[in-house]
């Protein structure tokens, strides 16, 4: 996979727009992250991760996370739009100071993610518990991130 270009680049590009921080809608977005989490949570309780359902454990951890990563971009009074969009708010990782591996994570996530959104592309059980454990490792620094 290419290299994820730099934050700085997707804003120069006009993929990210600077604006007045939007408050409002970043604690909406961390409500629905909580959400999200909670949700995921609990299904993993009652039904076990299995080849047949992984792919919705997958797009659930994504959507939490990038909806965490969208909050604080909002809360720093930035905004993304377009194509490239998601990849830019991947981007932003490393300006929070994120590594350079969990980034790359991320993206990979992003890219799966839309594999299985378009593509009818099927992941394991194995990869499914990976980004499991990646989000409840982010969680909790991404939404103090955004708290603070």
């Amino acid at each position: 996979m290419k290299a994820i270009r730099s934050f700085d680049e997707f804003v120069k590009s006009g993929t990210i727009r600077r604006r007045r921080p939007d408050l409002a809608r970043a604690r909406s977005l961390v409500s629905e992250a909580e959400h999200r989490q909670t949700f995921l949570k609990e299904l993993m309780q009652k039904i076990p991760i299995s080849e047949e359902n992984a792919n919705y454990f997958v797009e659930g951890a994504y959507d939490m996370i990038i909806s965490l990563i969208r909050a604080k971009l909002l809360v720093d009074g930035y905004v993304s739009s377009g194509e490239g969009a998601h990849e830019a708010e991947v981007s932003y990782m490393r300006n929070l100071g994120f590594s350079e591996r969990d980034t790359r994570f991320m993206n990979d996530l992003r890219y799966f993610r839309n594999r299985i959104k378009y593509y009818g592309r099927q992941f394991d059980q194995e990869y499914a518990e990976k980004v499991l454990e990646f989000m409840e490792r982010l969680y909790p620094q991404l939404k103090n991130l955004v708290q603070q």
